[in-house]
């Protein structure tokens, strides 16, 4: 262990919350919402739906790891970290075409920058932490109003023990033509990482923030459990992408919501790789006329995994649109699950909702699932809704192997295949980590 890191003791405790408090020296209002949501935590039960969680032990996990302090100059970032990450491809990554980078590794962000053209345009980049103690009054106006401490037992715990994540301000009318990246890391064994991301974009603004997340295996569980909270203000924009390659030893248990005013639009796209069980379904609340959403859903689920995701849009205004993509592709014994909602509300006049969902198994041993829950109480809305399960035929693999395809190639191509409307939508950067990541996965399942 780094003599330098502070951590609080393991386990989880009213003591264990107190001490992040304490430890970050928050004022009474963060601390007492802090307590309020730990209390919360432990009235509510575990999930009995969706991945297997029965094996969790909240007793056995770190919740708080401060490995170093914060830098501006990648240089002075301690020489264990600089490496982790500059073999990740931070910050060559912002070198090339980022607006803003953050870097967490455990509990808290070791590096960020933001580059002078969008300071000087007013654009707010940084961590909670320090958006907490540098814009006091906007975090306590926005922070859990789309995501409650309430809303489930996971966003319960994130709310009494967050550290990290990102603050990100647009101010009106200002379009960031640049993403903004964060970068998440778990390495410590036994981590439990609970970044808190919210991110606002006023009357007009535009942002495009993408996000991605890795940890090494462990013989012990990890747990990430992160709340993303996104207020899209009227005519606002706002993109978050997800990329997601945890080790097959994470619980990832997230919970991610935006609120989309008068004509703003919302579009989220999550790729899950990874993971011993993910649950997460990225959701848009269409709260003004004409709003919009878009979910994009991807998940790979191998052996020993249960990818358990997709999306939920609830339409509470007139002329409201939503797209829900998932797809999905189960091989070696592993187990996909699209679970989804839309809802239309009486008065929500002219309301469209589309969903595709579309399942590939790799082998007889895998398992795909839907769950969908449409709820429609306004006769002039219109809702679509497709789903199909597939197999890789045999006719497939014997005409790409006549070809000079070894086995493993060929189902990669097909895979690929498979997922590239949606990887056509991802940065072209991480268009190419997730095929190759997927190729990785094709080897190890096959061969």
């Amino acid at each position: 262990m780094n003599t330098d890191e502070i951590r609080i003791p393991r386990g989880l405790t009213r003591s264990t919350v107190e001490a992040i408090s304490r430890e970050k020296s928050e004022s009474a209002w963060m601390r007492d919402f802090r307590l309020r949501a730990f209390d919360i935590f432990e009235s509510k039960a575990m999930p009995a739906w969706g991945a297997d969680l029965s094996d969790i032990r909240f007793d056995d996990f770190w919740y708080f790891i401060r490995a170093s302090g914060q830098s501006r100059d990648w240089n002075d970032v301690p020489a264990e970290i600089h490496s982790t990450f500059e073999r990740l491809g931070i910050p060559q990554a912002e070198r090339a075409f980022l607006a803003g980078v953050s870097a967490q590794y455990e509990s808290e962000v070791v590096y960020h920058n933001l580059k002078d053209e969008w300071v000087r345009k007013g654009i707010i980049f940084c961590d909670t932490d320090t958006a907490l103690r540098e814009h006091p009054e906007l975090v306590r106006e926005y922070f859990g109003t789309v995501v409650p401490a309430a809303d489930n037992k996971f966003s319960a715990l994130n709310s009494a023990v967050w550290s990290g994540g990102s603050f990100v301000y647009v101010p009106k009318g200002v379009k960031a033509e640049i993403p903004l990246q964060a970068y998440f890391r778990i390495q410590a064994r036994s981590m439990g990482q609970f970044e808190r991301t919210l991110i606002i974009a006023d009357e007009g603004a535009e942002v495009s923030y993408i996000e991605g997340c890795t940890a090494p295996r462990y013989s012990e569980a990890a747990l990430h459990s992160a709340v993303v909270e996104i207020i899209a203000k009227p005519h606002s924009r706002v993109r978050y992408t997800t990329v997601q390659n945890w080790s097959k030893n994470v619980y990832n248990l997230v919970t991610k919501r935006a609120f989309a005013e008068e004509g703003a639009v919302v579009e989220w796209i999550d790729g899950n790789l990874g993971s011993k069980a993910t649950m997460k379904y990225p959701s848009v609340f269409l709260r003004g006329r004409g709003a919009r959403a878009d979910i994009l859903s991807i998940a790979y689920a191998g052996a020993g995994q249960h990818q358990d995701a997709g999306g939920k849009v609830f339409h509470l205004a007139a002329d409201t649109r939503s797209r829900i993509i998932s797809k999905s592709v189960s091989s070696a014994g592993g187990r996909a699950s699209y679970r989804g909602m839309v809802k239309i509300i009486a008065g929500a006049e002219n309301a469209r909702s589309k969903v595709l969902c579309d399942a590939l198994m790799l082998d007889a041993d895998s398992r795909s699932d839907t769950y969908p829950v449409i709820r429609v109480k306004e006769p002039t809305a219109t809702v679509e809704h497709e789903a199909s399960v597939s197999r890789v035929s045999e006719e497939q693999m014997q005409y790409l192997e006549s070809r000079g395809l070894r086995e493993a190639d060929a189902i990669g191509l097909l895979v690929s295949g498979f997922f590239d409307p949606l990887t056509r939508e991802l940065p072209l950067e991480y268009a190419a980590e997730f095929n190759e990541l997927m190729r990785l996965e094709m080897e190890k399942s096959v061969g």
